[in-house]
């Protein structure tokens, strides 16, 4: 298939002389990108069963979102993920990836990922291989079939193995991203950790974190603090500590009898705080400089005034400057309110 450009491309900034550093001396070198905020899934942490979507008005065209993605690359970002949603839903999503991967050719970029849950991987696993991408995070919490189409109301456990299947065969590498609940898939954390071994992926614990009302589910019931994960699988699995990171928040071990890793990323019980480099852009072009908190940018609005990415520019160093130094997740059994209010599928994680 024939490459994507979009027009912005040709007008992309050198790389900047002074890379973007937040009040605390933290190099920015990571972007999350949310493409849109709809999903083929409803997973019970992450969204209400009935959401309300965004107008397509409010959100970034393709172009946009290449242009502010390409202006950070400019500012000494090195990673970009794309999230959602569901990422590989978005309309011409495809188009934006390849035209992205320029960056990686360029040597600007040095990776290009993305996070999923692995419902369109069959379709699209070769095209993602093709434009630049080599690794992706796939979401699976249960290798029940019916419990994993509870925790995700609408999923189809078969299609997500099918997606994996396509992913290994084109090349890809596959990290999964399990949500430890309890109750819930607390008593498979053995299973999943043989299984990964067996098809040769890494698997990442994820502590529940409290954003946004999602219809009644009560997150103070499934918070299973990573600390007692850990020591469950250790009393089957030898866990190694390794010194390996992605470049995200996830402090891995080594499986030694399967050879592979099991990453931690425990926003409550240890924060990663100290050593945050990314942020965040939503689909509608607001920028957080924290998963945890609600101060953002507005980078929208400089897109759609000028061609020019001066103000642009001008509006990310700003933001960056404001960057906390952590964020006020907790799990507080007096309030059952979510201390950031916005749902999880706003900012992908």
């Amino acid at each position: 298939m024939s490459s994507t450009v979009f027009p912005s491309a040709a007008n992309d900034s050198p790389r900047s002389s002074s890379p973007i550093v937040d009040p605390f001396g933290r190099s920015v070198s990571y972007l999350r990108v949310s493409v849109t905020d709809r999903c083929d899934f409803r997973c019970v942490y992450c969204m209400a069963e009935d959401m309300t979507f965004l107008p397509k008005a409010e959100v970034l065209t393709l172009e946009e979102l290449d242009r502010i993605c390409s202006a950070f690359v400019g500012l000494g970002v090195s990673k970009l993920r794309l999230t959602g949603g569901e990422p590989l839903v978005r309309k011409g999503i495809m188009n934006l990836i390849r035209s992205l991967g320029r960056h990686l050719g360029s040597g600007a970029l040095k990776e290009l990922t993305l996070t999923t849950n692995g419902s369109q991987l069959e379709r699209y696993a070769t095209e993602l291989y093709d434009a630049g991408v080599r690794r992706i995070n796939v979401s699976i919490d249960t290798l029940d079939p019916h419990k994993f189409e509870a925790i995700t109301r609408w999923g189809k456990l078969d299609k997500v193995l099918a997606g994996l299947k396509a992913a290994r065969e084109a090349g890809l590498a596959v990290k999964i991203n399990c949500v430890a609940l309890k109750g819930v898939n607390d008593d498979e954390f053995h299973r999943l950790v043989a299984w990964c071994g067996d098809e040769g992926f890494d698997l990442t614990f994820i502590e529940v974190m409290p954003m946004g009302d999602i219809g009644g589910e009560a997150r103070l019931d499934q918070y299973l603090p990573l600390s007692l994960v850990r020591s469950r699988i250790a009393e089957r699995w030898t866990l190694n500590e390794i010194d390996y990171t992605t470049g995200g928040p996830a402090r891995y071990v080594e499986v030694r009898e399967t050879g592979r890793r099991i990453g931690f990323i425990t926003p409550l019980t240890h924060n990663f705080c100290e050593s945050c480099n990314r942020v965040r852009l939503t689909c509608t072009g607001t920028l957080y400089m924290c998963l945890g908190q609600e101060d953002a940018a507005d980078l929208r609005t400089p897109v759609r005034m000028s061609d020019d990415d001066a103000l642009l520019v001008e509006r990310i160093r700003e933001a960056i400057g404001r960057k906390p130094k952590g964020h006020d997740f907790i799990i507080d059994r007096r309030s059952k309110a979510a201390p950031v209010p916005r749902h999880m599928s706003v900012t992908g994680g």
